[in-house]
């Protein structure tokens, strides 16, 4: 199985080097990595091109976009860039350039895949570091697996249309691919470090633009103050239950365009209750 790795990077030097010398060191190495540098103002395509004349299965690609920070959309529009320079592929995966990977992990998600014909998504888990501990980044259930990290099988990828342009892109995808009957796992012994925790430069426009990912993904608003106080409780700020609510309204003044169908949305809703009920009984 081909393995394709595309690294959508704005701005990494801090961390590139050791990302990047986590997957050279792999003991199944990816068939290709194509690292693309979304106008960044510091040394992170020269730290890219670098690695690619060392190691031939690693490309580079520049790609001039808007300086404003789009969540969700700009990381989605980077990665589709690189996507259409990769090779073909059997398994394609959306990672981010400030993780470390243990160095097993490709092996270990060519052998779920292989073992299981109906996986569609896998990945390890996210770690943080804590004083001198590395500790679970405590922002979603360890059976979800999380943007930085992301390997999908390309029946899986192709079935859900690829990634939504938008906050919430990774939260839809594992939705639709169960929707589509495919599995999805993580796999705790691979534990992957974060050396930029998730939510660092998060601000109220950051919340009220989730809240309009879920309208997006046709939550509905009891689900939706559901996940909201979730976060708000995560982010131990009460203030981002509110942000959430009004991004949702809003959305729902402005009758924005779905992620989702009408169909889709039924059996979102259906599945997020019976996790939820699952927890409660």
């Amino acid at each position: 199985m081909r393995i394709s790795i595309i690294i959508p990077a704005h701005n990494e030097e801090a961390y590139l080097k050791e990302c990047l010398n986590s997957f050279v060191i792999q003991t199944h190495l990816p068939d290709e990595i194509i690292i693309v540098d979304d106008n960044s103002s510091d040394k992170t395509f020269s730290i890219a091109l670098d690695y690619a004349k060392k190691y031939d299965f690693i490309k580079v690609l520049q790609r001039k976009s808007i300086d404003e920070h789009v969540p969700g959309k700009k990381v989605v529009d980077t990665f589709n860039f690189g996507l259409r320079h990769a090779s073909n592929y059997d398994l394609v995966g959306k990672f981010d350039a400030d993780i470390i990977l243990p160095s097993n992990y490709f092996e270990a998600m060519l052998n779920h895949f292989q073992s299981n014909w109906k996986l569609g998504m896998c990945s390890g888990l996210l770690y943080i570091k804590k004083g001198e501990e590395w500790v679970y980044e405590n922002i979603a259930d360890r059976n979800h697996i999380r943007g930085p990290i992301k390997l999908y099988h390309k029946a899986c990828f192709n079935k859900i249309s690829g990634l939504r342009p938008g906050v919430g892109w990774d939260t839809v995808d594992v939705l639709l691919a169960k929707y589509h009957d495919f599995e999805t796992k993580t796999d705790p012994g691979l534990k992957v470090k974060h050396l930029r925790p998730t939510g660092h430069g998060y601000s109220s426009k950051n919340y009220k633009i989730k809240g309009r990912a879920l309208y997006k993904m046709r939550y509905g608003i009891l689900l939706t103050k559901i996940a909201a106080l979730k976060m708000a409780w995560q982010a131990k700020n009460p203030n981002l239950f509110l942000q959430m609510l009004i991004g949702y309204f809003k959305a729902v003044i402005r009758q924005l365009p779905r992620y989702v169908t009408k169909e889709e949305g039924i059996f979102i809703r259906k599945y997020r209750w019976k996790g939820i009920w699952s927890k409660l009984s």
